[in-house]
């Protein structure tokens, strides 16, 4: 059975850092390309970053370039967010998600993604 599990979220000052954490297994995600996906309450799914299967390649959303860092460890089946200087509008539920199969070497539109965490919540206090 394939599961994403992230961890890591919390409760946070605006400034501060938080890394999140998504272990996967049950498939070969190794081969995959991975991505981070947020949710803030009320509104719809935003992409926020990728990294291809190797950790070669990365992207951001405009959002979180310069202040967020994804990376990955293949050797421990984990992926990273690394998210600095945040900022209330950074709040939502966090998905780790991978891509739906290999063509998608650095998925970045969520039609791309094929698997999904359950989320970890991310809360930034002014």
């Amino acid at each position: 059975q394939v599961q994403l599990v992230e961890s890591g979220g919390g409760l946070v000052q605006a400034g501060g850092s938080l890394r999140l954490s998504c272990a996967a297994s049950g498939g070969t995600f190794n081969t995959y390309g991975m991505g981070w996906v947020r949710r803030a309450s009320g509104n719809e799914r935003e992409f926020v970053a990728a990294i291809d299967r190797r950790g070669g390649s990365t992207v951001y959303a405009d959002s979180v370039k310069g202040r967020f860092a994804v990376s990955r460890d293949n050797a421990k089946n984990t992926r990273y967010l690394q998210m600095n200087s945040l900022r209330p509008e950074d709040t939502a539920l966090y998905y780790c998600a991978a891509a739906k199969d290999t063509y998608y070497v650095t998925p970045r539109e969520l039609v791309d993604f094929g698997y999904w965490g359950q989320g970890t919540q991310v809360t930034v206090s002014s």
